[in-house]
């Protein structure tokens, strides 16, 4: 088995965005993007929970932080490349996907909620 050195900032691109920036070996590819506040993956936890940076490796490698939850990325996945940005880290320059079902806009569905207590009406007396 041969190790790779890692000797300083990889460089990461975001496909959809185009925006590139240099993230340190030791850190995740979402905690490179946040640190120098640049865009395009979309953060939540930052910690591997809710699944929201998910993203698909297309060139370059990447090193396990720690685990990946197999309720965000099957072993399927993972074999095709997607990853959660915050629990990799560069081993060499990287460029990544947003994964597909992030890319569209939330829509809120907005339901209508009934008053708490129903309006009152005062009758004055005479």
């Amino acid at each position: 088995m041969q190790a790779t050195a890692v000797l300083g900032p990889s460089s990461v691109c975001v496909v959809q965005t185009g925006e590139t920036y240099a993230c340190s070996p030791g850190e995740s590819l979402l905690r490179g993007m946040l640190r120098l506040g640049r865009k395009g993956i979309p953060v939540g936890c930052v910690n591997g929970g809710c699944g929201v940076c998910k993203v698909r490796i297309v060139e370059g490698c990447v090193r396990a932080l720690g685990p990946v939850s197999r309720a965000h990325v099957s072993l399927d996945e993972e074999a095709r490349g997607y990853t959660l940005a915050c629990r990799v880290a560069p081993t060499e320059a990287v460029r990544l996907e947003v994964a597909g079902r992030l890319n569209k806009p939330f829509s809120v569905a907005r339901a209508t909620v009934a008053p708490a207590h129903p309006p009152t009406t005062q009758t004055k007396e005479t």
